[in-house]
Parts: structure tokens; sequence; C-alpha cells
């Protein structure tokens, strides 16, 4: 087997000579070549590269939920083709690692190595379903280039704390939990729509739903971590389904306090829940609309502020060693 192995030199959770001894384990059991990412967006054109490729039979994402992000994107770059195109394989090494994770690959990178070299020796694998966001025909981000997710994606107050969070982590700050929590309250007490929400969800066939303050796209549960706490916002998603969102139409004092403990409390049989909360399970279509420009994320990626953002669920796209 020829693999490509991605290395994300800025992950959070491995050391220099960590990376060497996983190098060293996989490299014992195929012919590796490994490529250290020099800039961002480096390991979407490396999972590019290997999809066009005639000869490179899987990819090894060693990084957090971005890294794989990246090179999910590559890879499926002229589409979906889980017959031809390389298989995915992931070490995590951020702070999170939700998609390995939710996949049920061990969260230290040593043993996740040795599963994934298991799972190898054993033709171990899972065809996953995943999100794809566009801009919206006939608005404002008409012309934002398509991009797939692998877990969830945010447009709103999420995607406002994640971009708090890349602001600290650009001056230095590491990225922690309780950066991440630091992050929340802040934006919390600095938006200011939490009150009259500006965003509006449109499913074909179903009547609008207006006024959302929040809105979480999940295409796997848990949704996220703290710590090793599973958070779900959609506790039915699934990579086998389409699509699920959590919408939140208020965010007053009392009802992120609520939110917020049920989010803590949820499991994978109940989320958050409420008469201000919206949640739609297994959805192929549906769009995001905000009367002004909003954070968006995907990923854990803050990627700017958009005004409308058309969502796609996709079965069966990417072929997985777990």
């Amino acid at each position: 087997m020829r693999a490509l192995l991605v290395v994300n030199p800025a992950a959070t959770t491995t050391s220099a000579r960590t990376r060497d001894v996983l190098i060293h384990a996989l490299a014992s059991e195929m012919k590796l070549e490994a490529v250290t990412t020099e800039y961002r967006g480096h390991a979407r054109d490396l999972g590019r590269r290997a999809a066009d490729s005639d000869d490179i039979d899987l990819v090894v994402a060693l990084g957090g939920d971005g890294t794989v992000n990246e090179v999910v994107n590559g890879l499926l770059h002229r589409g979906p083709d889980i017959d031809s195109l390389p298989s995915l394989a992931v070490v995590p090494g951020g702070s999170t690692n939700v998609f390995a994770r939710a996949l049920g690959i061990p969260n230290d990178a040593v043993e996740a190595t040795g599963a994934i070299l298991d799972a190898l020796a054993d033709r171990s694998e899972r065809i996953v379903g995943l999100g794809l966001a566009a801009g919206t025909p006939g608005t404002a981000d008409e012309a934002v280039p398509e991009r797939w997710f692998t877990f969830c994606a945010g447009l709103g107050f999420d995607a406002g704390v994640l971009g708090r969070v890349e602001q600290k982590r650009e001056r230095g700050k590491r990225s922690t939990h309780p950066l991440y929590v630091r992050q929340v309250l802040r934006q919390f007490l600095e938006e200011p729509h939490r009150r009259n929400g500006l965003i509006t969800l449109d499913v074909p066939g179903q009547d609008p739903v207006t006024d959302l303050a929040l809105s979480i796209v999940c295409n796997t549960a848990p949704w996220t971590y703290l710590g090793n706490r599973p958070m779900y916002a959609a506790p039915r998603a699934s990579f086998d389904t389409g699509l699920d969102i959590l919408g939140l139409k208020r965010l007053t004092t009392p009802a992120v306090a609520r939110y917020a403990t049920q989010l803590l409390t949820s499991s994978p049989r109940k989320g958050p829940h409420g008469k201000h909360a919206v949640s739609l399970h297994d959805l192929s279509d549906f769009t995001l609309h905000s009367k002004a420009p909003l954070p968006f994320q995907m990923d854990g990626d803050h990627l700017g502020l958009r005004t409308s953002v058309t969502f796609t669920g996709v079965r069966r796209a990417l072929r997985v060693i777990v």
C-alpha cells in the first residue's frame, strides 16, 4: 500500500518526537511519504494531489479537525467517488478531535496509530456521509465556493466564539478548553442579537423558521467535547444520515443558563430542548439566511462573515479506515 501522511507541525497535542515515532510505525507497514504542512490550505493541496494521483491508496491526516477538514476538501475537490479515491485515516493531534473521536478512534495519537494499523490489517473501514456548504444563488454570497465539513457548521453565536479563539491563538495563546469557555462568556456579553435573532431557516416543503439567534448544523454526534465530556447539540445526528440542525431563538441570560445546562448534561438520548429551541433531523437540503452578515464556521474553523449559506447532506461521501 502506498500512503501519504499529512503532518501538521503545529498540532496541539503531539511533539516532534511523537510524530517521528508515528511516522516510523506507519512506514514499517506501508510505502509512506510524509509531508509537513507549511501554510494554511497546504493540507487541502496535498489532499487534492492524492485525489489526482494514480498510485496513492491512503491519506493519513496527523493533526486536529482543521487539518482533517482541509485534507477532506482536497480529496473531494471533484466530488465523492468512494470506489476510486484514496481512503482517509486520522491520527488525532488537535485539542478536541471531534471527527476522530466520533468515529471511535482513540484520542491518543500513539494508540490511534496502532488502531489504524490493526484496521488496515483487518480491512476494517466505514463509508461516511458529509456536509456540503455553499453560497446561496441569488444572494451576496452566491460566489462563495462550496466546502465540505465532517462534523459541524454554524452561523452566528458559536462561529463568533471560534473567531475570538482564533484571534487569541494568533496572539500566542494555546488552544485550551478554558480559553474556549472564556470566549463563550465574552461572546455572550457582547452579542448584539441575542434577544432578537437574525437567522431564518428555509427547508424545502416546510414553513420558514425565523428569528433564530443561534444555528448549529451537525453531521454526527457528539457535536463537540468539553475536556472528556461529550456534548450533544443534535443527539440523532449520524454519519449514516443527512444533516441535523439545532436553532435557538433566544439567548437571554435565563435561556443561555438553561441551554448550557442542557448541553452539559446532554446524552445520546436527549439534547437541548424547550419552546425557543428548534431541532430538525436528517435533512438533505436547507438554507440559512441572515438579515445582516454573521460569523460562519465549519469544523471549528472560522471562515468570516456570511449572510446566506445553503447546506446539502451527502451520504456515502468518503471511505475512512476505522
